[in-house]
């Protein structure tokens, strides 16, 4: 109970933001936004219709076709992120911030809309409309949903480019560019690692030296080259950005023919790092 009464708190708080942006940042400059928050402001710019109105309506007919790519829960975080934020986007429809400055209010847009889809995304829910095609492509494409939303919102906001001209358009790519970054570190998390993979003809010395010198377990893989057959222990280490250096120093004085890949990783669990029963 606890957990959805955060959940509900979190997406009350993005839907809020989110309407923040559009409405202190966005249609107050003239730009444009991706998805269907786009095209009500597209809609809103030609006929003055209502952008919460018509975001419930279009949202709610994205959700039906679908939901059935959406769990149960999903599903109605949802229905309820669609709710407030339309809810949001009528009330806070007269709010204005005085500022002539148009480039900080594209940063500021992209850094509210950002956070409030984030938000969202987060706790398990979506804003409907191109999040839905966003999820589509992450669970069959393998696209990060931050670059799927971004992928369908650039095809709206280029639509745009008739009503809101080439530098109103420019400026809502960076926009939506910076809010995907946003979006970014809001879901996948405040705590970076990085990765290592190894391969070296000394494995065992670098292991031992890993475990001694920076504290830290190490995962044993078994391979072999795919053109000398010849088997080998591959090293699979996880780190912090700050030990990256050490690591490096490690693996240069024990073999300097060694191959090292490294990845970023996000939200790491388990021994030495996050406890994910707190999360």
């Amino acid at each position: 109970m606890k957990k959805i009464v955060t959940d509900i708190l979190f997406i009350l708080l993005g839907s809020f933001l989110f309407a923040l942006a559009i409405n202190l940042f966005v249609i107050p400059n003239e730009l444009g936004e991706g998805g269907v928050t786009g095209i009500t402001i597209i809609l809103y710019y030609l006929f003055e219709w209502s952008p919460g109105l018509v975001s419930l309506i279009l949202n709610a007919i994205l959700l039906i076709v679908g939901y059935k790519y959406l769990s149960k829960t999903t599903t109605i975080y949802t229905i309820m992120a669609v709710i407030f934020h339309s809810l949001f986007l009528h009330l806070t429809e007269s709010w204005r911030i005085v500022s002539d400055e148009i480039v900080v209010n594209a940063i500021f847009g992209g850094i509210f809309a950002g956070v409030g889809i984030g938000l969202i995304i987060r706790v398990g829910g979506t804003t409907a409309g191109t999040t839905i095609l966003a999820r589509i492509t992450n669970k069959y494409l393998g696209w990060s949903i931050s670059h799927g939303l971004l992928f369908f919102d650039l095809i709206v906001a280029f639509s745009s480019y008739f009503i809101i001209g080439a530098e109103g358009l420019m400026l809502t790519v960076m926009m939506l560019y910076i809010g995907t970054k946003v979006m970014e570190f809001i879901i996948e998390g405040l705590n970076p690692k990085k990765a290592v993979t190894i391969i070296s003809e000394h494995p065992d010395e670098i292991a031992q030296q890993v475990n001694v010198l920076m504290d830290r377990g190490v995962t044993v893989f078994s391979g072999h080259g795919y053109y000398t057959k010849a088997s080998k222990d591959i090293l699979y280490i996880v780190i912090s950005k700050q030990e990256v250096v050490k690591l490096k120093k490690i693996v240069k004085k024990t073999d300097t023919h060694a191959f090292i890949a490294i990845h970023d990783v996000r939200d790491v669990f388990g021994e030495g790092f996050l406890d994910i029963s707190k999360s």
